[in-house]
């Protein structure tokens, strides 16, 4: 059985050995993710072009998603590279200090608003909630504290408020010159942090068509206030992504695994894909085994219905990267297979069906899942019908056919979706459907008998044109 959620492996220093991010590839990462938070523009342009050589090594069709850095709202330096805070003790938070200067009392911090957006009570989160600050007075740009959880606090940590609230917009100056860099490294898809509202994805869309960039959109899930929107957001992104740290921070970690579930499900019903992230195997970057309740946490995302798993530290920095991906690759072969065992054969069909190939998907997969059929095939330009097909469970491998090369890496995505180079514009049915019993013969895919159902259009090699739906028997 072939593994069908997908893997997205974060690019930095620990990877950039060729050989290394060949092994990543290999054991298994999907899909890389270049975190424009880090790094210069020479630094990610050198990792996409090892990433495409490297996959081109391996044979493996691996798409590329940048991820916008956003208003990352962040103190400054400290005199010595990190503080202990002690608790009730007062610290400021205030940007008119040396931004190197920080001590245990006060430090910088990157956000000039931060004044405007906080009131006295408000609570402050440094970090992913390791340090908890309560706000005691605002006193012009300088934010007044006292320290309600203590502990050590490094350099250049993010700053969260409880509740949301930070009205920081989702696309900063970097940003919008990243977005630029993106499109010039032909990026399958790009991520926007810190979405608010649907307006922001719509002017990430802008500026990326600008660039002249067909790149994807995921809408990144991590602040309160995009809760009460998620069907708005959603709707507008082609992809969603749960980004647990800031979201766990603004809203609690009690509410975050419910709001897990909520966001995929919200996802799953507009037919948009998803990736689950953050400290899903965090103890792989000193450690070759992850933790059980690691395993447990990228299994039931798998459960969920993710499209994707993420690595963010454990393949950007940690000592075995090459072991994680492979940990979470055998983590999800698992979960896979106690979940189709349970439940084949359940058709999810929800909303109101309005394209002709999204109709075509869903007759595919309800006789795929009501036959013994081994294969779909499905003939494709941009990738459509089989992320209409991904959307319904099945063990059932949905092989898309296309002879574009950025199709073939986008729906390296979709769950239980795999690229084949194809020239789909033969115009004699027979030696057509030889070509493809061959094509899936020579990889191992099936054997000479087996049932195939094939999805295709009239007119061959015309975007959004799948309107056939055909069941073959696989040629000797």
């Amino acid at each position: 059985m072939l593994r069908r959620t997908k893997i997205v492996a974060t690019l930095g220093p620990a990877t950039d050995s060729q050989d290394v991010l060949q092994e990543v590839i290999r054991r298994g990462a999907d899909v890389v993710r270049v975190n424009f938070s880090h790094g210069e523009a020479a630094d990610h342009r050198r990792r996409v072009d090892g990433v495409r050589r490297a996959a081109a090594a391996v044979g493996k069709h691996v798409a590329v998603l940048g991820d916008l850095q956003g208003p990352k709202i962040r103190i400054e330096r400290f005199a010595g590279g990190r503080a202990v805070l002690a608790e009730g003790e007062p610290f400021a938070l205030d940007p008119a200090l040396d931004p190197h200067d920080g001590t245990d009392r006060a430090v910088g911090i990157t956000y000039a608003d931060l004044a405007r957006d906080v009131q006295p009570g408000d609570e402050l989160i440094l970090g992913d909630g390791q340090i908890e600050l309560r706000v005691s007075a605002v006193e012009g740009m300088r934010v007044e504290c006292f320290v309600t959880t203590g502990g050590e606090v490094s350099d250049h940590k993010g700053i969260n408020r409880r509740g949301g609230g930070l009205s920081a917009k989702a696309l900063t100056d970097k940003d919008r010159e990243d977005v630029r860099l993106a499109a010039a490294l032909d990026v399958d898809y790009l991520a926007v942090s810190f979405v608010r509202q649907a307006a922001d994805v719509a002017e990430a869309r802008a500026l990326l068509a600008a660039a002249g960039s067909e790149a994807r959109i995921v809408a990144k899930i991590e602040r309160s206030e995009a809760i009460p929107r998620l069907e708005e957001i959603i709707g507008a992104s082609d992809a969603v992504m749960v980004a647990r740290g800031d979201l766990g921070v603004e809203v609690g970690y009690a509410q975050l695994t419910g709001l897990q579930k909520r966001i995929l499900h919200v996802a799953r019903s507009l037919d948009r894909v998803t990736i689950t992230a953050t400290q899903m195997m965090e103890s792989m970057i000193h450690s070759p085994v992850p933790t059980r309740a690691e395993v447990s946490d990228v299994a039931n995302a798998v459960l969920d219905g993710s499209d994707a798993v993420m690595l963010s530290g454990e393949s950007a920095v940690g000592k075995y990267p090459a072991r994680a991906v492979e940990a979470m690759a055998e983590v999800i072969e698992g979960a896979e297979t106690y979940q189709l065992a349970r439940e084949r054969g359940r058709d999810r069909f929800e909303g109101k069906v309005t394209e002709v190939d999204q109709a075509i998907a869903h007759a595919v997969m309800y006789t795929a899942n009501h036959m013994d059929v081994e294969a779909i095939v499905a003939l494709t330009e941009r990738g459509s019908t089989p992320l209409w097909m991904s959307r319904i469970r099945s063990d059932i491998p949905i092989f898309a056919f296309t002879r574009h090369e950025r199709t073939q890496r986008r729906v390296a995505l979709y769950r239980g979706v795999y690229p084949i180079p194809f020239d789909i514009t033969h115009t004699d049915p027979a030696q057509l459907y030889r070509a493809i019993s061959k094509e899936l013969l020579d990889r191992g895919h099936v054997k000479p008998g087996d049932e195939l159902i094939l999805t295709l259009g009239e007119l061959s090699g015309v975007s959004g044109g799948t309107n056939t739906m055909k069941l073959l028997r696989v040629e000797a």
